[in-house]
């Protein structure tokens, strides 16, 4: 996506992209995939559901299960396309899988939507 993220924590962004990742694996989500793959308890995964909902970037059906809205998937979209990006582009440079992970995980969130394009650009180029 081209347009400017809207400014967000890092954890709400992580935990956005989790729901993404476990949605897309899995077909459904709920809090309880998102503490395990995050590796957090399940209530301070359910207060962080409670404000993602509040501020409009989830629903939370009665049946527990959890959705991504517009706005949600749009944010957790360029953050997944960010981490796989720079996972693949430091892999390919010869870093090992895992740290590649870690890195890529603090790259996805430090960067401008302008600089990711044109760092994107540049690897594309080459």
């Amino acid at each position: 996506m081209n347009h400017e993220p809207i400014k967000m924590h890092q954890s709400s962004e992580d935990y956005l992209e989790a729901i993404l990742m476990i949605t897309k694996e899995k077909g459904t989500c709920r809090s309880v995939d998102v503490a395990n793959k995050l590796g957090f308890r399940k209530s301070s995964v359910s207060v962080a559901m409670a404000k993602l909902a509040a501020e409009g970037f989830i629903e939370k059906k009665d049946s527990g299960e959890l959705f991504l809205t517009e706005k949600g998937l749009a944010i957790s979209t360029d953050i997944l396309e960010r981490h796989e990006f720079f996972m693949n582009w430091l892999m390919d440079m010869g870093v090992e899988e895992s740290v590649a992970y870690e890195d890529a995980c603090c790259m996805e969130h430090a960067m401008s939507a302008d600089s990711f394009r044109k760092i994107k650009e540049f690897v594309k180029g080459k």
